[in-house]
């Protein structure tokens, strides 16, 4: 008498955690997707949400990915004692499929040291390559 094998199960997965990006979807299958490369940002937000989620998990390499060649700095610093809170997104302008460039401006939440703080940017970005990437920050005045 033969015996059948059977297919080895999926591993065993801990339970979904929201994504820091702030829309209600779980990490992995939200953010997390565009920090493995197994998808890519469709719009600019889309874009500027996975890289603040990329902060909160502490993916530098998927930040440094995301970043335009001509202002990536050769590394990020991140801080183990930033813990990043929420994010808000306050507008954007263009950065759809129909764009070339796009801005977002948001305001993320953090808390280091004790101290609550927040960050408030208008964010820049472009297709390189065909993929949103960072370019820079807009300065005020």
């Amino acid at each position: 008498m033969s015996r059948r094998k059977r297919p080895p199960r999926p591993p065993r997965r801990t339970a979904p955690t929201v994504c820091p990006c702030g829309l209600p979807a779980p990490y992995d299958e939200c953010c997390g997707r565009l920090h493995r490369g197994e998808a890519r940002a469709a719009t600019a937000e889309q874009l500027m949400r996975s890289r603040y989620s990329a902060f909160a998990v502490g993916d530098e390499a998927y930040l440094l990915r995301s970043w335009h060649p001509s202002t990536r700095p050769p590394r990020v610093a991140l801080d183990a004692g930033t813990r990043w809170t929420g994010l808000e997104i306050l507008g954007t302008t263009d950065g759809t499929a129909f764009h070339s460039t796009g801005t977002v401006e948001f305001l993320a939440r953090y808390t280091e040291g004790g101290r609550v703080g927040e960050l408030h940017e208008n964010s820049r970005f472009a297709r390189h390559e065909g993929d949103w990437v960072y370019l820079d920050a807009l300065t005020s005045g």
